[in-house]
């Protein structure tokens, strides 16, 4: 029970950005294709399940990525939509979940084994980017302190997870009405620990149109 699933939740609307930011083109191509296409040819990822804000393009990506077992229609939260997607595993197969933003075009090969290989010997794995400013704490517009940034890490995606931890921390949440934007958040709540790898900068998270010339100039590289 090894295999390696990963969920790509791509089924936000963009309100900041002004339309779905993961339809948005990036050198002539969706957002989302270029982080799928990462997944999809990398060699321990076994299947992907593809979230979207609908299915009616189901066949199509099917079609198009060999890997995507299956496309499903998210939720009001992004929460909601990564139960859906994790509602499509076979627990009879599948060890290991991956869960990535499908607005994080850049993901590698090298960050995906990076966080298999930790998921894998650990049970849950993120990777985290280092913070390079001096970080204030504040209250309005007052100072309060200088926060120790040698312990603050900025966290990326895919957030990898044993099947059996996520599913105990989804059901937990539910059971509490408890959500997060974060699923080591959840994971965190029921007492797991979560290590660490190394993240990537160019693992960017498509937010505003100027992330996606940020992105551009990362492919010119």
């Amino acid at each position: 029970m090894n295999k390696v699933t990963a969920i790509v939740v791509a089924a936000g609307e963009g309100q900041r950005f002004g339309a779905p930011k993961q339809f948005a083109p990036l050198r002539k191509k969706p957002v989302l294709e270029w982080c799928l296409r990462s997944f999809d040819t990398h060699v321990q990822v076994a299947e992907i399940v593809l979230v979207l804000m609908s299915d009616i393009e189901k066949e199509e990506y099917i079609r198009r990525f060999p890997k995507i077992s299956a496309v499903v229609t998210g939720g009001e939260h992004r929460q909601d939509s990564v139960i859906a997607g994790f509602n499509q595993i076979d627990p009879q197969k599948t060890g290991f979940v991956l869960i990535h933003d499908g607005v994080r075009p850049l993901v590698d090969h090298a960050l995906l084994s990076r966080v298999i290989a930790a998921t894998k010997e650990n049970g849950a794995a993120v990777p985290v980017i280092a913070i390079e400013d001096t970080v204030k704490a504040v209250e309005g517009d007052k100072v309060l302190r200088t926060v120790d940034r040698e312990q603050l890490r900025r966290v990326q995606t895919p957030q990898g997870f044993s099947y059996s931890i996520l599913k105990a921390a989804l059901d937990q949440a539910r059971e509490d009405n408890y959500y997060s934007t974060d699923e080591a958040v959840l994971i965190e709540r029921i007492g797991q620990e979560i290590v660490i790898v190394e993240g990537d900068p160019r693992n960017i998270k498509i937010t505003t149109p100027d992330d996606i010339r940020i992105a551009e100039m990362y492919l010119e590289d």
